[in-house]
């Protein structure tokens, strides 16, 4: 299978569907409607397989390496996580005028009670010797008529299964502000009819920010762990330019005394 594959990429046969498909665009505006309609499908379930392979291949080629799974951990580790947004190139990288509850691939939402959005969001490449993820966040914000600003990510299950009371959860993330203004961070676990909250705030003046949610200290029940979310809150965001270079996330056991 994988000779078949190599040869229909060099060989004429690959040239031959890109120039059917160079026709096809050519004479789009032209055709039959049922003839384009049937083109469109045909385009679009090709369009998602070469997503998917640009993706896996960014994720393999990329430098720094996309799809990178070195994660800032404890030694003692038994989870650590990035988000996608920053391992791998998004389809849809960036959004304009953005309205709450936006979402920036499958794991980040940004939510503001705003009249009016002057917000953008974007994926950017990242291209420091010192950057471990391949991609960062760049959000800008200029007028802001809202009272809260936050960028949601939601854990994915392997965060959340057999959570206990005795960890500790910790996100590490490299920022750059244009200003200095805080940023708080809010775990929340829902277990049952309940959401357990803890609210930790981000040093302001410094590049790597790290903040560590002590479970021991809230009244979660094991039992009943459904889900879990961190929100990255943004106070008098303004007029400002946030960079999220890095975010990832572990959880370790408590040291037992």
């Amino acid at each position: 299978m994988s000779k078949i594959g190599i040869g229909f990429l060099n060989g004429g046969m690959f040239s031959g569907q890109v120039q059917r498909w160079v026709r096809a665009a050519r004479k789009a505006r032209h055709i039959d409607l049922a003839v384009l309609r049937r083109q469109r499908t045909h385009a679009l379930a090709l369009k998602y397989h070469l997503d998917k392979l640009i993706h896996v291949a960014d994720d393999r080629l990329g430098l720094p390496k996309i799809g990178s799974s070195a994660v800032p951990r404890p030694h003692n580790a038994d989870w650590a996580w990035r988000p996608d947004l920053w391992r791998g190139r998004l389809p849809v990288p960036g959004l304009t005028n953005v309205e709450s509850k936006s979402r920036l691939g499958e794991e980040v939402t940004l939510f503001h009670d705003c009249d009016r959005s002057e917000l953008t969001l974007r994926q950017i490449r990242n291209l420091r010797e010192e950057d471990l993820a391949p991609f960062g966040l760049r959000m800008d914000v200029f007028q802001f008529d809202g009272s809260f600003l936050s960028i949601v990510v939601d854990l994915p299950p392997e965060g959340t299964i057999n959570l206990l009371r005795t960890h500790i959860i910790r996100m590490d993330a490299i920022l750059e502000l244009e200003k200095p203004i805080e940023i708080f961070a809010r775990l929340n676990i829902k277990n049952g009819p309940n959401t357990e909250q803890i609210v930790k705030e981000l040093p302001v003046y410094e590049d790597h920010h790290r903040v560590e949610f002590d479970l021991a200290y809230s009244n979660l029940n094991e039992k009943r762990v459904e889900r879990a979310w961190v929100d990255v809150i943004f106070e008098g965001p303004q007029m400002n330019q946030v960079v999220v270079r890095d975010l990832t996330f572990s959880r370790r056991p408590r040291a037992q005394i």
